[in-house]
């Protein structure tokens, strides 16, 4: 018998992404074109936050957060300008987009029907991944069991409408960006696509006999940490985990229905503030964890840019990234063999252990009622939390080396950062013009047949019958994002989820018993418990930075005021009032946090809260720094400073009363 070839013709590399989307669609198309003048195979569309929270630019919540993380698309004339010139049934698209999934989908299909596409050749994904937004990213709106509605919805309609299209991306991305072990990435994201199947069986939308196919369209998105052999064996335990899951729960008999399909964005929770220029050896490194083996190699990959840690990267800066993709595929020898990690003991041993730990803590979650409910007890948030929490620590006590943080901390000054210009900046006139086109929109098209669109979703919702087309409808009648989010709000409500900060302190005092006298002290002082107000105010809901705050605090003994994310200006001035806390922290990671302090700061003046002081952390520029001092900020945090005794140390001699006298 002859045997197998270890070495053959090249594969074909996987999809070249670049995720990118900020200001306007026009914007953004140009961008998109010449991203893919420049060799990117597929299109990674981010969205701002109003787009992904269901909101239009001109809603209270919406200041300040339009065009900032993401393209603003408030109706199918933004879709149609964000696709111009790009043949949408040539191109395959990834959106990541969660809550609003159906409708971003919707205006999709709507401007390809405009096109004259085929549907049936539509390629690409939604992210359409409920669950990790209670857990990591906050853009959910609507409570898990109507949101897992709308996940069935989209997945039942597109295996017929849209067959090429991957319906849900499962994300485990967000969940190492959360903190999450290696273990819990495996048993999340899994316990995630048992309760999306579970829900589209149970939904009695696809025949029994049809159920393989949608199987097979469910694809994943996973994150790559820099431990790169530990993430190797992951991505290798992942794909024997699904097939086996695939097999024995849910009886798919077909191989290729069974295999692991995923994309994947490397890690960016490790990218550095200081020495930036480390993160591109940081990033390649991680790319190698989802190529290198073959069995378990990624079908498309983006990557950050190695200056993300310092605000939104240039065209130049993502293009470095690309180019990395295409040296490691074209330039050298990788796809020219099998898998080059079969046979070894090593990796099958490590592969063995997490696969091992994976079945566990799903049989925990299984336990629980699935997915969830381990969100709705908050379970899984508070693991995470937990695990996050443990990261950091090990890095403030040097457990844990990260090179530039806290070893070879010494360092010549980088070129690449030095002069205006380094990072891309957001004009400031964007949201007002958003905001004149989006009326422009309203007053131009016919109210009648918007009307008669939404009364039609409404219907749906309320039914229970599909929302896809009652969306497609809509998309062409011209209704905008904000009203169709509006529409399910009234019949689903909206849902605030467990932020994972349990009002207990850990027993565990090592490393604190400093800290926690110095806040006794000052408690004393005061008359009564340090209290600190933790608050996320505007649509970002990246709220790690703000939990591992409040986390440490509450350790540290202090009295926490933390309510979660996506709050406004007003609402926090009034906790703060009611409350009657000593210092406020604002949490701001979208770049919106001028806008949004200055905001703040008025109310606290006009409520006659100005003796408060304010700490402000996010991805802050320095040039914005000033600026927010200006307003009377008394502390900035960024990145860079990971060292949270210090920050706690710092908030108990902002309100120190003797300090203050002093």
């Amino acid at each position: 018998m002859a045997e197998t070839p270890f070495q053959h013709d090249k594969d074909r590399p996987w999809i070249f992404r670049t995720y990118a989307g900020h200001s306007t669609a026009k914007a953004s198309n140009a961008l998109y074109r010449e991203n893919l003048a420049r060799g990117q195979t597929g299109l990674s569309v981010a969205f701002d936050l109003p787009t992904q929270t269901g909101y239009d630019s001109d809603h209270v919540l919406a200041k300040g957060e339009v065009g900032k993380v993401g393209v603003p698309v408030a109706h199918i004339g933004d879709m149609r300008a964000l696709f111009d010139q790009i043949p949408l049934d040539q191109m395959n698209t990834s959106m990541t987009i969660n809550a609003t999934a159906a409708w971003l989908l919707a205006l999709y299909v709507a401007v390809a029907d405009e096109q004259g596409a085929d549907r049936a050749k539509l390629t690409g994904t939604v992210q359409n991944d409920i669950i990790k937004e209670y857990l990591s990213r906050g853009t959910y709106v609507f409570a898990p069991k109507p949101s897992m509605r709308l996940i069935t919805d989209v997945i039942s309609w597109t295996y017929r409408d849209v067959p090429k299209w991957n319906p849900t991306n499962v994300c485990s991305y967000h969940l190492q960006e959360a903190g999450a072990t290696p273990t819990q990435e495996l048993a999340f994201a899994l316990a995630t696509a048992i309760a999306v199947l579970d829900g589209v069986k149970a939904g009695g939308q696809v025949p029994e006999d049809e159920f393989a196919t949608v199987v097979g369209r469910i694809s994943f998105f996973v994150n790559a940490g820099v431990r790169f052999v530990t993430e190797i064996a992951k991505m290798r335990a992942f794909t024997e985990l699904w097939d086996e899951i695939c097999r024995e729960r849910y009886g798919v008999e077909d191989e290729k229905l069974r295999r692991f399909r995923y994309g994947v964005q490397v890690n960016s929770l490790g990218l550095t503030e200081q020495q930036p220029e480390n993160n591109v050896y940081r990033i390649l490194i991680e790319m190698l964890a989802v190529t290198l083996s073959k069995g378990a190699r990624a079908r498309a990959v983006q990557l950050p840019a190695w200056n993300e840690a310092l605000g939104l990267p240039r065209p130049w800066d993502q293009q470095w990234s690309l180019r990395a993709q295409q040296i490691l595929a074209y330039e050298t020898d990788l796809l020219e063999y099998e898998d080059i990690f079969d046979g070894s003991h090593v990796m099958e041993k490590k592969v063995r252990e997490l696969k091992d730990a994976a079945r566990e803590e799903l049989r925990l979650i299984e336990e629980m009622g699935g997915a969830v409910s381990a969100i709705e007890s908050a379970y899984m948030k508070e693991q995470l939390v937990r695990s996050n929490a443990e990261r950091l620590e090990a890095i403030e006590r040097g457990h844990l080396s990260v090179v530039g943080v806290n070893k070879y901390v010494e360092t010549a000054i980088s070129p690449l950062t030095a002069g205006e210009g380094a990072i891309l900046t957001v004009e400031a006139g964007v949201e007002a013009e958003q905001v004149a086109a989006l009326k422009a929109w309203r007053a131009a098209r016919d109210d009648g047949a918007v009307k008669a669109a939404l009364e039609e979703l409404r219907a749906a919702a309320k039914e229970g019958r599909n929302i896809m087309e009652p969306s497609i409808t809509c998309a062409k009648a011209g209704v905008t994002t904000g009203e169709w989010g509006d529409v399910l709000r009234s019949v689903f409500g909206e849902y605030r989820a467990p932020t994972g900060v349990s009002s207990a302190a850990r027993n565990d005092a090592s490393g604190l018993e400093e800290l926690r006298a110095a806040v006794d002290a000052v408690s004393v002082k005061l008359g009564r418990r340090l209290k600190f107000l933790v608050g996320k105010p505007g649509l970002d809901g990246h709220s790690n930075g703000a939990e591992q705050i409040a986390v440490r605090a509450r350790d540290a003994g202090m009295d926490i005021v933390y309510d979660g994310i996506r709050l406004t200006p007003e609402q926090i001035v009034s906790s703060a009032q009611d409350g009657d806390v000593h210092v406020v922290g604002l949490s701001i990671l979208s770049g919106s946090h001028v806008p949004l302090v200055e905001d703040v700061m008025k109310r606290l003046r006009d409520a006659g809260l100005s003796h408060i002081p304010v700490i402000v952390g996010g991805i802050i520029p320095k040039e914005d720094e000033e600026t927010l001092r200006k307003a009377g900020v008394a502390a900035i945090y960024t990145p860079k400073d990971f060292d949270l005794n210090r920050i706690m140390h710092d908030v108990v001699t902002l309100v120190d009363p003797d300090d203050k006298a002093a």
